[in-house]
């Protein structure tokens, strides 16, 4: 593990998008409340934000981060959701991990309680979008 202590404490932030595309029947079950495990959305929302919270166990070498916010939307597409999470922390360390975490967990939730319906559906891109704070700066993709 990378020793951090030397480095300054500083405001980070870091925003991660992903994407997960499901069949026209799934699609129309979610948006209509049909699941039959509840609402996706919902549940995905919890669990990304459940994984940012987690991430230094899921990850090896990963620094445990205090974390002050963590926010995950999943928006609508034609197709599925685009799946958006923001992290914030006040660290020696940046959270882009944490964020990236937030999105697989939230995609990865969503495939689980619609499983059922299509076993087709695809996960990704995951990316991280922005990352501030820390000798490195900021980053825009």
């Amino acid at each position: 593990m990378v020793d951090v202590g030397e480095k300054p404490t500083t405001a980070r932030e870091a925003i991660a998008r992903g994407r997960i595309t499901l069949s026209k029947l799934a699609l129309a079950q979610v948006r209509s409340g049909a699941v039959k495990k509840g609402d996706p959305l919902q549940a995905a929302r919890l669990a990304g934000i459940m994984g940012a919270k987690q991430t230094s166990l899921l990850i090896p070498l990963c620094h445990p981060l205090n974390l002050s916010g963590i926010d995950v939307e999943l928006m609508p597409t034609p197709r599925g959701y685009d799946i958006e999470a923001r992290v914030r922390t006040t660290a020696q360390t940046g959270v882009e991990m944490e964020a990236l975490t937030a999105v697989a967990v939230a995609a990865l939730t969503v495939y689980d309680m619609v499983k059922a319906v299509d076993k087709r559906m695809t996960i990704g891109p995951i990316r991280l979008m922005k990352k501030t704070g820390g000798k490195s700066g900021t980053f825009v993709r």
